[in-house]
């Protein structure tokens, strides 16, 4: 990379079920933009509650609330020149539409995975107790979860390997311009 470029901030949102894949994928995607010597923020859910909003719960309007906030982290480091990479279950359409008009290249990854899948990934078991109504508004069992209509960027983490997942996310962020090709792409 040479030294006169000059990085331009987006925001990758991941949304998708609890358990599809958003946290490993942005941390993977994550130590790829840092080895190219980009700057960049990962934003996930379960870190972000243990401070920015550890005051919300999980009802729609904390959670729009708990959006709000991240939104507000993510405009700022978007505005000067950082990579976003959030993710968030953010069921709601209207939510996320909110975080498009608010940030600064705003790029909606969808990371898709069945419901049976995220349920078998679970390692905290929410999913059994979301099935035994021990959890009230849980995303994708009793609280819906709105799929994006129009996402940049899609990922089946049931079918594709995290490092294929990857790939596609930088190769969408090198075809529209938001980081350098790879020297060894060229």
């Amino acid at each position: 990379m040479s030294n006169h470029y000059e990085q331009q901030g987006f925001t990758l949102w991941f949304t998708g079920l609890s358990g599809a894949g958003k946290t490993t994928v942005a941390t993977a995607l994550e130590k790829e933009l840092r080895a190219r010597g980009l700057k960049v923020e990962r934003l996930d859910g379960d870190t972000v509650r243990k401070s920015l909003t550890r005051d919300l719960g999980f009802s729609k309007e904390d959670r729009d609330k708990n959006i709000e906030r991240v939104t507000f982290v993510a405009k700022l480091l978007s505005r000067n020149g950082v990579a976003v990479l959030a993710a968030f279950i953010s069921p709601y359409r209207a939510t996320r539409a909110m975080v498009r008009a608010e940030t600064t290249n705003f790029i909606e990854v969808y990371v898709h995975a069945p419901l049976e899948v995220c349920a078998q990934r679970d390692v905290k078991g929410l999913y059994a107790k979301a099935f035994a109504g021990e959890i009230p508004d849980f995303t994708g069992v009793s609280d819906p979860y709105e799929e994006p209509e129009n996402p940049e960027i899609v990922l089946h983490t049931h079918l594709e390997t995290v490092e294929e997942s990857v790939a596609k996310c930088l190769t969408y962020l090198e075809e529209h311009g938001f980081i350098p090709v790879a020297e060894t792409a060229r």
